[in-house]
């Protein structure tokens, strides 16, 4: 760690310590860690995000069978080496988070003697722990944490303060049986834990956007699931026409102003038109053909919405969906087992999974800058990684390796995780025969297609936090409400994005 590396991380302790007192909110937060050269991709985050669903009660019968024989034998012979450890965890509030916290406590710890003291905080004290315990590990101490939950934003800035998983993976006398890191989403290691080529996490979860749709109402228009961006735009004008006197519009946005779901939402229609925001010499490039066509498409979209949209975060559409007020969205992946919850939900039953319609062009993620990959299917996943300074890296291995092993994951994932991360989570018999209710998985099979095929990442650059929030769904804002053109919209986010990566600490 040189000096500017270390000062700029102290910067960020006392900017994350400044915001904990509120002496400055979340959004001049976000700016400082643009000048101390780090960001957050998490759109929970980004947006005070507070999700739509109820974190589920995870209910585990005492005594269950889990597992292989060899991995209980491994756990209870090589995990039982560090019986009396206590590990340490500090990761946001996840539903995978809350379920194999639960799963921990009744299954790993009895068999190893292992606790894992597992605290849920904000990111930005998962940040503050991060960075204190490298500045700890840079004077040749051992820091407070074993494993961390990573934005994917953070890989560059901490990629030498993970032990990397070929590392991990080498050491065979700790070798969880039949770990198999293959079976991990090649797609989700390169976007979400991984750092030019280099892995230094393990993919944990995977919020992405897909479509839904009302199936009785197809039905009943005798509507095709649409596969191109014109079909799809001509079922939202049908929908509408049908049955607005009904109450039911034809779709439904996320288009609060300034808020990062209508930058979400947003980004999948400039990357549908062969759109980006930078270019491939790391340059602002909206003024384009290319995003402007998307951004006409999207404001088309909107004389088919419930004009309430405009107020809109992604939570006010699970709403109106839910409430049966649109036949078709686009949205997040992690609201669709919501739509079968009868608590919350007036559409159980009725709602379809479906991939996004395929972009008009796409460009490549070498014509994009800052690690931007064009995709219909936005994506906001998160990695585990293991602190080169724990204090129990070999304990702390074990229990990642069970965390994130094929039976956990598939496991929580029929218990409602909603982060299918590995290949073997799709065709586990536990996972597929949740076909309805409020832990349906019926829409895994979209999930893996969207991640392999149409993912999109948005750009990872220090101040793209405030360029998302401040420039982006401001200018987007304007636009929606029409105090300015596309192509003045264009200009603004242009002029004003230029100006956010002139500024320097």
């Amino acid at each position: 760690m040189n000096e500017r590396d270390r000062q700029e991380r102290e910067y960020i302790l006392k900017s994350t310590a400044q915001l904990r007192l509120g002496r400055i909110d979340r959004r001049e937060f976000l700016r400082c860690l643009g000048l101390a050269g780090l960001g957050i991709a998490s759109t929970k985050y980004l947006s005070g995000y507070a999700s739509a669903a109820v974190l589920p009660d995870v209910a585990l019968e005492s005594g269950t069978t889990f597992g292989t024989s060899a991995q209980r034998s491994f756990l209870k012979d090589v995990g039982g080496h560090f019986k009396g450890t206590r590990l340490r965890i500090a990761s946001e509030n996840t539903v995978p988070t809350r379920i194999i916290s639960e799963m921990a406590k009744k299954e790993f710890t009895p068999l190893t003697g292992i606790a894992v003291d597992w605290e849920i905080v904000p990111l930005d004290q998962v940040l503050a722990e991060t960075v204190q315990d490298t500045l700890t590990g840079a004077g040749g101490k051992k820091g407070r944490n074993d494993v961390y939950y990573w934005d994917q934003a953070w890989l560059a800035r901490f990629a030498n303060d993970s032990v990397h998983v070929e590392e991990l993976l080498s050491k065979k006398d700790l070798a969880y049986p039949d770990y198999n890191f293959d079976d991990f989403l090649p797609e989700l290691v390169d976007a979400t834990a991984s750092y030019r080529d280099q892995k230094i996490g393990i993919p944990y979860d995977i919020p992405i956007f897909m479509m839904m749709y009302r199936k009785d109402i197809f039905a009943e228009l005798g509507l095709e699931v649409p596969r191109t961006l014109a079909d799809y735009t001509n079922v939202v004008k049908t929908i509408d026409a049908a049955k607005r006197g009904q109450g039911i519009y034809g779709t439904a946005g996320q288009r609060k102003t300034g808020h990062y779901s209508l930058q979400s939402e947003a980004s999948s229609w400039l990357w549908s038109h062969g759109g980006h925001h930078f270019n491939a010499d790391e340059r602002p490039d909206y003024v384009t053909e290319q995003n402007a066509a998307g951004l006409k498409m999207m404001l088309e979209l909107g004389q088919y919405m419930d004009p309430a949209s405009k107020t809109w975060d992604w939570d006010g559409q699970f709403a109106a969906f839910a409430a049966g007020k649109a036949g078709v969205i686009i949205s997040w992946s992690e609201f669709f087992p919501g739509f079968d919850d009868p608590s919350k939900s007036k559409v159980v039953g009725l709602v379809e999974p479906a991939d996004c319609p395929l972009e008009v062009s796409k460009l490549s993620p070498a014509e994009c800058g800052f690690g931007e990959i064009p995709g219909m299917s936005r994506q906001g996943g998160s990695c585990l990684a293991l602190s080169r300074y724990a204090p129990n890296p070999d304990a702390a291995w074990i229990f990642m390796q069970w965390a994130t092993s094929p039976d956990v994951t598939a496991r929580a994932n029929a218990l409602g995780s909603n982060t299918p991360t590995r290949k073997s989570n799709y065709l586990d018999p536990r996972v597929e025969s949740h076909t309805s209710g409020p832990e349906t998985t019926s829409h895994f099979a979209v999930v893996k297609r969207a991640i392999e095929t149409r993912m999109g990442t948005a750009p990872r650059l220090p101040q793209w936090p405030v360029i998302a929030s401040e420039v982006n769904a401001v200018e987007y804002g304007k636009m929606l409400a029409k105090t300015q053109t596309v192509e003045e919209t264009l200009k603004a986010i242009q002029r004003k994005t230029e100006s956010a990566l002139s500024q320097k600490k």
